[in-house]
């Protein structure tokens, strides 16, 4: 296995039961970069980084984690990554000092305080020092829980969906900060059911039912889409959905809120097809234009598709 890639992974699988939740993927994570697991509920992410930070045994495949092997050196990996868990336990009645205090001792880190403190001004914290864990935002435990993931100084973080189920400010906040350990040389490794978020990542990996549908970089990944994606806002959204997607000329009809995203192969008269379209069943749009393809138009169209895996 080659060790210029600080994950590489081959032909990794894990079932409970009889449900397979990773079916057999390979994955290769560069040094230095901010890598994207992507994808719905019961895509397989979680399984997948819970695999590779040891948490969870693989029932298959095999791979190496910062040049070591990830079924016989496990023990030795942990030691040199951080992990952020979907439900981070944080202590409630701790301090978010003692709480950073308690996961320093853990890793067997006597000289913490410099870090510490280093760490709470990183994540703006330091001014809550001395308040309860479970006094904190959502966004603060959030930040809180990187922090003690990081008193270790690993040279890889694996963070499940660190963001879900924080408001829209602090989400921005905590990706800020990933930038910056990205700056600093970290490499990053997040899951999030969020595609917008993905775009933040140098690379992504689109997971559906267990399988990596395409990994590349975002730019790349849309540059997949065939056609033009024309989007549309009016009034009726139910009614104008369904006569998009009755009609021939139109390849596809994705429904987002109050605006759908329609595609069409024909791209140099997209706009003036679909606008015909909704004309001649009396719909007339408030807006339609064409648009650059986003990642979860991409995961939608090859979902709906059936498309093979591409890795």
């Amino acid at each position: 296995m080659t060790t210029d890639y600080i994950i590489d992974i081959e032909n990794l699988k894990k079932s409970y039961d009889d449900t397979v939740a990773v079916s057999g993927i390979n994955l290769r994570v560069n040094i230095g970069e901010m890598f994207g697991l992507v994808g719905p509920d019961g895509a397989g992410k979680t399984s997948t980084i819970r695999m590779l930070c040891g948490v969870l045994d693989p029932d298959d495949g095999d791979g190496s984690i910062l040049g070591l092997n990830m079924i016989t050196e496990i023990e030795s990996i942990k030691r040199e990554i951080g992990y952020l868990s979907q439900k981070f336990s944080l202590y409630g009645d701790l301090t978010v000092n003692e709480n950073i205090e308690f996961f320093a001792e853990i890793h067997s880190i006597s000289n913490y305080r410099k870090r510490r403190d280093e760490l709470l001004k990183f994540t703006r914290l330091t001014d809550f020092g001395d308040r309860l864990a479970d006094r904190l935002s959502g966004g603060m435990r959030q930040k809180l829980a990187l922090a003690c993931t990081l008193i270790h100084q690993p040279k890889l973080i694996l963070l499940d969906e660190p963001t879900v189920g924080v408001d829209p400010v602090s989400r921005r906040d905590f990706w800020m900060i990933l930038s910056t350990l990205l700056k600093d040389g970290m490499t990053i490794v997040v899951t999030t059911p969020y595609l917008d978020e993905a775009e933040r990542c140098g690379r992504v990996a689109l997971m559906h039912r267990g399988e990596i549908l395409i990994c590349d970089t975002p730019q790349k990944v849309k540059s997949t889409m065939k056609g033009e994606v024309v989007e549309v806002v009016c009034k009726d959204t139910r009614h104008a959905y369904k006569t998009l997607k009755a009609d021939g000329t139109i390849s596809e009809v994705q429904a987002f809120g109050d605006r759908l995203s329609v595609i069409v192969e024909i791209s140099t008269v997209a706009t003036s097809i679909v606008k015909t379209a909704l004309e001649k069943n009396g719909i007339e749009p408030e807006s339609i234009r064409t648009v650059e393809p986003s990642l979860e138009n991409v995961f939608i169209s090859m979902v709906s598709s059936g498309k093979e895996m591409v890795t």
